[in-house]
C-alpha cells in the first residue's frame, strides 16, 4: 500500500451552519457554514470513509442538527452535549440515532461543575451503562479529579488534542498530561492525535505525540482533523492536517491502527 494512504476514520470534526443558535458564552462565531454535505464532500475528496462529529461548545445542548446528520448518514457517529439530569429515555433514543458519547467542555469554564454530586454520579453511570464514553476537555490542574470521577463510573474516557494542555507551561512534564498518561496505562482511556496546528508553535506538539506513542501505542490512540478548523478558517486545510498526521506518526502500520482499526472498534462496533 502507498505510504500516504488516507485515514479510514476521522474521529474528530464538527458540522454547523451560521444560523444555528449560539450559547451566550460561545467563544467563536463561524464565518462560514460547515454543513454535513460540505463535510462529506471533504471526506470523500480525501478518501476518508467514516467520521465522528464532536459536540461543539458553541451550540450548547442544541444537538438537533447533529441528530439529523446521523439519521441521514450511517457513516457518521457523534458525541452530544447534555445536562446531567438528561432523561435516560432520551439518552437511549440518542444512542439509537447514532450518538456514542457525551462531550464535557469544562476547560472553557473558570469553575468546573461539582462532579461529586449525586446528579453527576448518576449521569456518568448512565453513560457507562449505555456503553457510551466521556469526551473530556478540561484544564490541566483539574484533569486528575475529572478522570477519577469518570473511572469510578466505569465509563470509557477520551481526551482531546494529544492531551495538550495549553494552559500548562510545563507541557509534557505537567501534572495534567501525567494524569492522562497514567489513565491510559490503566486501560480505559484513549487520546486523539489531533490539532497540531493549535499548538504555538506547532512543533511544541511533537513531544506530546512522542510520549503518547510510547505509552499508549496505537491501540489507545485515534486521529481527528478538527475540520472546519474553528478560529483557523482559511489558514488550515484538510491536506495540512493529513500532513501533520504523517509527521507525528511516520510509521504507516502504526497510522493504519490509529486511523482505522482502533477508531472502528471504538465508535462503530
Amino acid at each position: 500500500m502507498e505510504d500516504d494512504e488516507p485515514p479510514l476514520v476521522d474521529a474528530h470534526l464538527h458540522v454547523w451552519t451560521r444560523d444555528l443558535p449560539l450559547t451566550d458564552t460561545a467563544w467563536h462565531r463561524p464565518p462560514t457554514d460547515a454543513s454535513v454535505e460540505q463535510c462529506l464532500e471533504t471526506l470523500d475528496a480525501h478518501g476518508v470513509v467514516f467520521a465522528v462529529i464532536a459536540a461543539a461548545s458553541l451550540h450548547g445542548e442544541y444537538n438537533d442538527h447533529v441528530r439529523r446528520a446521523l439519521k441521514a448518514h450511517p457513516r457518521l457517529r457523534a458525541t452530544a452535549t447534555l445536562a446531567p439530569r438528561t432523561d435516560i429515555y432520551q439518552m437511549e433514543q440518542m444512542k439509537a440515532d447514532g450518538f456514542v458519547g457525551v462531550r464535557l467542555m469544562w476547560a472553557l469554564s473558570d469553575e468546573a461543575p461539582d462532579i461529586d454530586t449525586g446528579d453527576y454520579r448518576m449521569f456518568l453511570r448512565r453513560i457507562a451503562d449505555l456503553g457510551w464514553h466521556v469526551h473530556l476537555v478540561e484544564k490541566a490542574d483539574r484533569t486528575a479529579r475529572a478522570i477519577a470521577a469518570v473511572e469510578a463510573s466505569g465509563a470509557r474516557l477520551v481526551i482531546d488534542h494529544m492531551a495538550g494542555f495549553f494552559d500548562d507551561p510545563e507541557g509534557v512534564n505537567g501534572e495534567g498530561f501525567k494524569a492522562v498518561l497514567a489513565a491510559v496505562e490503566r486501560g480505559n482511556t484513549w487520546v486523539k492525535m489531533s490539532c497540531r496546528f493549535r499548538f504555538a508553535p506547532p512543533e511544541t506538539a511533537d513531544p506530546y505525540a512522542e510520549a503518547l506513542l510510547r505509552v499508549a501505542g496505537p491501540e489507545r490512540l485515534m486521529w481527528g482533523s478538527d475540520w472546519p478548523f474553528a478560529d483557523f478558517e482559511g489558514r488550515v486545510t484538510y491536506g495540512d492536517v493529513l500532513a501533520d498526521l504523517k509527521h507525528l506518526v511516520p510509521d504507516l502500520a502504526v497510522r493504519r491502527k490509529i486511523t482505522g482499526e482502533t477508531p472502528l472498534r471504538f465508535y462503530f462496533t
